[in-house]
C-alpha cells in the first residue's frame, strides 16, 4: 500500500504542477464562470464549484505533504553524505534535523558567536573553524607520517647493515672451510 500511495503520489505531484494543470485548472473556472448565466448564477452552481475546490485540495494536502517529505528526507541525506565526506565538516551535523529544538537553537548560537568573531566577513568566520580543524588535522597526519618515514628508514637502515654482515660472516665461512681442506 505504502509502495502504491508513493507512486502515485510522484505521479500526481508531477502532473499537478505542469504547466497543463494549470491550463487545465484556468479552462474549468473560465467554463463555470461561463456557464453561470445559463444556471442564473444559482447556489448548485456555485456549491459545484466550491465542493470540487474543496475535495482536490483536501486530497492534494496529503499528496503534497508526501512529496515534500520524501524530497526533505533526501535531501537531508544528501548532504549527510557530503558532511560525512568531507574531513574539516562538523559529522555531528548528521541529523541535525533529528535534534530537540532547543538544541538546534544551541548550535544555531554558537554560529552567531562565530560570525561576531569576525562581524565583517560570515566566510571567515566559518572558515576560522575550518581552518583550526585542518590545522589539527595536518598535525595529526604530519605525525602519522613523520613516525612512517622514521620506521622505513630505520627497516632500510638495518636492512642494508644487515647485507654487509651476512655476507662478511658467508666469506668467513668459506674461508674457514678452505682453510680446513
Amino acid at each position: 500500500m505504502r509502495e502504491f500511495f508513493t507512486a502515485l503520489a510522484n505521479k500526481t505531484s508531477r502532473a499537478v504542477g505542469s504547466h497543463w494543470a494549470f491550463i487545465i485548472a484556468v479552462l474549468i473556472v473560465l467554463i463555470w464562470g461561463l456557464t453561470g448565466p445559463m444556471f442564473h448564477f444559482s447556489d448548485t452552481w456555485q456549491l459545484v464549484i466550491n465542493t470540487g475546490t474543496t475535495i482536490i485540495t483536501f486530497l492534494m494536502v496529503f499528496l503534497i505533504q508526501n512529496t515534500q517529505n520524501r524530497d526533505a528526507k533526501a535531501m537531508h541525506l544528501k548532504l549527510d553524505e557530503l558532511i560525512a565526506s568531507l574531513k574539516a565538516a562538523h559529522n555531528e551535523m548528521i541529523d541535525i534535523e533529528e535534534l530537540s529544538d532547543e538544541r538546534l537553537e544551541e548550535i544555531a548560537e554558537f554560529y552567531r558567536k562565530k560570525k561576531e568573531e569576525y562581524p565583517d566577513d560570515t566566510v571567515t568566520a566559518i572558515a576560522s573553524d575550518v581552518a583550526e580543524q585542518a590545522h589539527d588535522t595536518a598535525h595529526r597526519v604530519a605525525g602519522d607520517t613523520a613516525r612512517e618515514v622514521a620506521h622505513h628508514t630505520a627497516r632500510g637502515v638495518a636492512g642494508d647493515t644487515a647485507k654487509p654482515t651476512v655476507k662478511d660472516h658467508k666469506e668467513n665461512k668459506r674461508r674457514v672451510i678452505r682453510a680446513l681442506r
